[in-house]
């Protein structure tokens, strides 16, 4: 095994086994002790290892590779290992130090930590939800003295619009709100930063197993087959009085392809393959994917206008970025059409919807919405698996016929949500 040089951390590799690969400092010039850790990940943190006065091996990271140099670890290690030698214990005296930190303070590891795991928009949600609700109400709280009650008192604060105040983000207006959807999804996180904290041995068990969560009251709102010709025949109105034509053809792609809001209008050219007939996802809320399209989605997507250095599918009205103004369209539509409580993500249970009432079951139709599907390895997969665009193309055809108001796509099952 040679010295720890960058060169050497560059040419690293996780373990084929899935197993923590450890590698140790060897060669003239070696620091006995100094290593580094690769996770099967690919995050890989130097590390020291050494016995205390009691002669119990301890091990401790310093810093991630690509934060640090190998020579400023080293120059770490070099510090640690010397107060070892003065009969110190670094890693009982690192578990002490965080056993008193603050739940501000345990978040903000956190979050540097999981930079290197976590998927970037997942991690700005959690940043939000961390500055907005955590902070404010437990951030000076110790880590350790943190109890169930305590969480479910901050559950039910954030329910009831505590820390609820204006926005301050440039761009965005309105205001951080609170409800039971918001604190159910902070108090989901709060616990995974709690097991965090659980692993790094700063707390003995995660106070927020247990917590009684407000239940989840989703609305599964999708539009019936007459509500469908409505909503065609409004959004062929818009364009022929010169509504948006992009925002109506956005949510008519959303139709037909069951993705979600951003997966459409952040969609670029390239990842469009009309060929293989899939989108061919880098990033989505289930991770980088191909997702199967229906001959009537291929179509239409392949319809719309490209100029000869366009990226984006659905371009905004007045810059180079993507289309984003969808929300106010469709809820112009839905006025003009008496359409009641229908969303964008209404869209979406509409396409699922569509897809249960033709009998397909709920594993096809998790495969159609993008859905982690345990035990399928379409991740490895170069193409659309065969069945999944079979289905597509019954879905897609069939929203295409209900809005241009065709009686052969008539499914007598759909029927419209109460409006409450």
């Amino acid at each position: 095994m040679p010295k720890i040089t960058k060169k050497f951390v560059d040419q690293l590799t996780p373990d084929p086994a899935g197993r923590d690969r450890f590698l140790w400092d060897e060669g003239d010039g070696a620091l006995k002790g100094f290593g580094v850790r690769m996770k099967p990940s690919g995050a890989a943190s130097y590390i020291v290892q050494y016995r205390n006065k009691e002669g119990r091996t301890r091990r401790i990271a310093i810093g991630r590779v690509g934060v640090l140099a190998p020579t400023e670890a080293r120059d770490v290690a070099i510090d640690k290992l010397r107060a070892v030698t003065k009969g110190g214990d670094p890693s009982a005296e690192r578990r002490a130090a965080r056993q008193a930190m603050a739940i501000g303070e345990l978040c903000n590891w956190y979050l540097k930590d999981a930079a290197g795991w976590v998927k970037p928009s997942t991690l700005a949600m959690d940043r939000s939800r961390i500055e907005c609700h955590v902070k404010p109400l437990l951030g000076r709280r110790t880590v350790a003295a943190l109890t169930l009650s305590d969480i479910e008192r901050f559950q039910g604060h954030i329910a009831a619009g505590k820390t609820a105040k204006p926005r301050k983000d440039k761009g965005r207006s309105g205001k951080i709100s609170g409800g039971r959807g918001v604190a159910t999804r902070t108090v989901g996180m709060l616990s995974t930063i709690l097991e965090f904290a659980r692993r790094h041995r700063i707390i003995s068990e995660n106070p927020a197993r247990g917590v009684k969560r407000f239940k989840d009251k989703k609305r599964k709102r999708f539009l019936s087959f007459e509500e469908l010709a409505t909503l065609g025949r409004g959004l062929r109105e818009a364009k022929n009085n010169g509504g948006s034509a992009t925002g109506g053809a956005a949510i008519q792609a959303l139709l037909l392809t069951g993705c979600r809001r951003m997966e459409i209008l952040a969609l670029p050219w390239a990842w469009f393959d009309p060929q293989a007939r899939c989108i061919r996802f880098g990033d989505t809320k289930s991770g980088s994917q191909i997702r199967p399209l229906g001959a009537t989605a291929v179509k239409f997507l392949s319809a719309q206008s490209k100029s000869k250095d366009a990226k984006w599918v659905f371009p905004a009205d007045r810059d180079k970025g993507h289309f984003v103004g969808l929300p106010k369209v469709l809820e112009r539509l839905c006025v003009k059409a008496n359409l009641k409580d229908v969303t964008v993500h209404t869209l979406r249970h509409t396409f699922a919807a569509v897809a249960a009432e033709l009998g397909f079951s709920e594993l096809t139709i998790a495969g159609l919405l993008g859905h982690t599907m345990p035990g399928i390895t379409s991740r490895y997969a170069h193409v659309p698996d065969s069945a999944l665009v079979a289905a597509a193309d019954r879905v897609s055809a069939h929203i295409a016929a209900a809005l241009d108001n065709k009686s052969g796509a008539s499914v007598s099952h759909i029927r419209p949500a109460k409006n409450g």
